[in-house]
């Protein structure tokens, strides 16, 4: 008996927390948050559900630490510039990050708005905050600054990663953007007027490029309106 406990002692010590929550990132890259059981992930790592529970409690906890690993690892990178182009890094990182995991946008949006006291949201926060201060924000605006910019990049981010997902049984995305801009040239020039005159602008358009053309909108207001942060 006492050799069976440090039998399945060993196997959990060895089936670390690290290695649950990347198993369940792989599965959830493939399957979707649908696809992400505690059966099929017992099955992927070869061992037993209570093995899996020695580590994590359910589900929502799983979930939790797969969305901040994956936070966590984009913004692990060190870097040493202007705080506009560290700000437009840290961006492009989640950007590219909500592209690669199609649930992760969810996610995000999830535990920004029901878990906020973390892990994830304090690490966005901080990332996008410490250059928002580097700028020469007054203390008194460096909530609403950074919180404008993580909103923006996580809509952004989220909203692209949608349109992809919906967009996927296109053969072509300029294809798919041509077929809209004809639709758009063919409203009504007297009640769609705008419309039709950026038909054009989005049928070319890059949405990486349209992206950081947003966070530079964003940067913009905030030398605007704090000057301090032009220096």
């Amino acid at each position: 008996m006492a050799t069976r406990t440090r039998r399945a002692h060993r196997r959990t010590e060895a089936l670390s927390r690290e290695r649950i929550v990347e198993a369940a990132v792989e599965l959830l890259d493939v399957a979707g948050e649908g696809g992400l059981t505690f059966r099929v992930l017992t099955e992927r790592l070869a061992t037993g559900p209570g093995a899996i529970y020695w580590h994590v409690a359910n589900k929502g906890e799983l979930l939790a630490a797969a969305t901040d690993a994956v936070v966590a690892d984009v913004l692990a990178g060190e870097s040493d510039g202007p705080p506009q182009d560290e700000i437009r890094a840290v961006a492009l990182g989640l950007f590219g990050a909500i592209d690669r995991h199609p649930w992760l946008a969810a996610q995000l949006l999830l535990q920004l708005s029901r878990s906020p006291s973390g892990p994830v949201t304090p690490r966005i926060l901080e990332a996008l905050g410490r250059r928002v201060r580097a700028l020469g924000v007054p203390q008194e605006h460096w909530f609403t600054a950074t919180s404008v910019l993580m909103h923006y990049v996580l809509g952004a981010a989220g909203q692209n990663a949608a349109n992809s997902q919906v967009v996927e049984p296109v053969p072509d995305r300029a294809e798919f953007l041509a077929a809209t801009a004809k639709a758009w040239e063919e409203l009504d020039p007297v009640e769609y007027s705008f419309t039709r005159a950026v038909a054009g602008q989005m049928r070319e358009h890059d949405d990486r490029e349209q992206f950081l053309a947003g966070i530079d909108l964003v940067l913009a207001g905030v030398a605007e309106l704090h000057p301090a942060g032009r220096a």
